[in-house]
């Protein structure tokens, strides 16, 4: 996949493409859909299927105090957009400069000129241009005969659109289950092994302290998971814990893994955990051993669901 880090850039490399158009935050089922009519149109002209997006998410330049936190970091959401099939992807830098791009600029500057696109395909609520002033019929209009817009309808499971904000309220609030429905595969939290206090090996039940690179966490609690890690081969089951510890009274958030049936040494290693299923909340308890009981418990609750779960294939990525 060609990766543009401009529309500058990328300009001559893509003529009559079919550009896929959007932030694409988790490149979740809806996203998908975009991807996949993109590529279908590409591949009937003999042309190659793209994708423009932003970095940094505008959000975080016009609103950052109020920025969502992103399900995926740039070089996971790279690998998804490559495991899609897609030919190259285009990362405009954004900054309030280009926020104040008219709608028109945007078109016949950008879209147009720059990427020479031949079919456009957009969400059927994209906007855009300075204050979003542009929409799908001002798209069109502004194209005219130069480029075909398409514009896909909202993807929905089970009666729920699908959309990254949606996904993020199911992460936060640990419903990571319904977010694996939303985004085609488990949430996958991306980070490095790091050392910890070293408290699971004194209790006979090692973790491994992951340091995330990925904004967005789920709520505090215990999970089944499956992960990724480096020099390993394919997925491993696991329990992770997401929180503050409170029975050993610490005020430290972390993300600490228990895999199954490992004893390799994986300090500073890449690792993405997917999230399968919550299994509990965060609680305190009464000693030590209380917990280990506890634990133990989950441990069996883990290896019940990722069992019946079955395969399931990803990676971990390079370091950001």
């Amino acid at each position: 996949m060609e990766i543009y880090r401009s529309i500058a850039e990328a300009h001559g490399n893509l003529p009559n493409s079919a550009v896929a158009i959007g932030n694409f935050d988790g490149v979740h089922l809806g996203h998908r859909r975009l991807l996949d009519t993109a590529k279908a149109l590409a591949r009937a002209a003999g042309s190659k299927a793209a994708l423009l997006t932003f970095e940094p998410h505008p959000a975080s330049v016009l609103s950052p105090h109020f920025a969502p936190a992103r399900i995926a970091s740039v070089p996971r959401k790279l690998q998804l957009l490559e495991e899609a099939g897609l030919d190259a992807v285009v990362l405009q830098p954004f900054d309030k400069a280009y926020a104040g791009s008219t709608a028109e600029d945007f078109v016949g500057r950008d879209l147009v000129q720059g990427l020479q696109a031949a079919d456009v395909v957009v969400g059927h609520d994209f906007t855009f241009g300075k204050g979003r002033s542009g929409n799908v019929a001002m798209l069109a209009a502004l194209a005219g005969e130069a480029a075909r817009v398409h514009t896909v309808p909202a993807v929905t499971v089970d009666g729920l659109v699908v959309s990254s904000s949606k996904i993020r309220e199911f992460v936060l609030e640990g419903r990571v289950s319904q977010a694996w429905r939303l985004l085609g595969r488990p949430f996958l939290l991306d980070g490095t092994v790091v050392p910890g206090r070293g408290r699971g090996r004194t209790i006979g039940i090692p973790t491994a302290n992951v340091a995330p690179d990925t904004e967005l966490q789920p709520a505090s609690g215990v999970y089944a998971v499956v992960a990724a890690v480096e020099g390993l081969p394919g997925v491993i089951g696991g329990a992770a814990n997401v929180g503050v510890k409170p029975t050993f009274g610490t005020e430290e958030r972390t993300v600490e893994v228990h895999l199954f049936d490992v004893s390799a040494d994986i300090y500073g290693r890449r690792v993405a955990v997917g999230f399968l299923e919550r299994l509990r909340g965060e609680h305190r308890f009464a000693g030590p051993a209380e917990l280990v009981a506890q634990i133990h418990k989950d441990i069996e609750a883990a290896r019940s669901i990722v069992e019946r779960q079955g395969a399931l294939r990803f990676g971990p990525v390079p370091a950001p």
